[in-house]
């Protein structure tokens, strides 16, 4: 496992699909959310044979729950996947066009951006940009 997550930080690139098992799953999409942006910016999906989930791979974040401290890009990116699996990949792509355009323009970001926005504030944008 650390052999893994250093090669995962020094050439990521040297991987193409990582299957894990749940507690090393959770460390692992940890490091990578790092690599990208932190963890309000990565969605993620459980896939199984009749179904799917989909959610922020930071989940809930009790900690900042209520606050208005928290980045809801991973959550929303989470549904524009969930959109495309439901077969309404034109609207995912619009969110996250949407969500491109927010980040893009560097403005109305949440701290863990470097900004000074709440999560209302961002959300707004990101409705806003669609």
């Amino acid at each position: 496992m650390d052999a893994a997550c250093m090669r995962l930080v020094t050439d990521p690139a040297a991987f193409d699909v990582l299957l894990l098992e749940n507690l090393y799953g959770d460390i692992v999409s940890d490091l990578c959310a790092g690599l990208v942006g932190g963890l309000g910016v990565v969605p993620g999906a459980n896939y199984g044979d009749r179904g799917a989930i989909f959610e922020a791979v930071h989940g809930t974040a009790p900690d900042i729950a209520g606050k208005g401290l928290a980045n809801p890009i991973a959550a929303v990116l989470s549904g524009s996947m969930m959109l495309d699996y439901l077969g309404v990949g034109r609207a995912g792509e619009r969110i996250r066009s949407a969500v491109a355009k927010v980040l893009r323009s560097g403005h109305s970001l949440t701290g863990d951006l470097g900004g000074t926005a709440t999560t209302s504030q961002m959300t707004a944008a990101i409705i806003s940009a669609l």
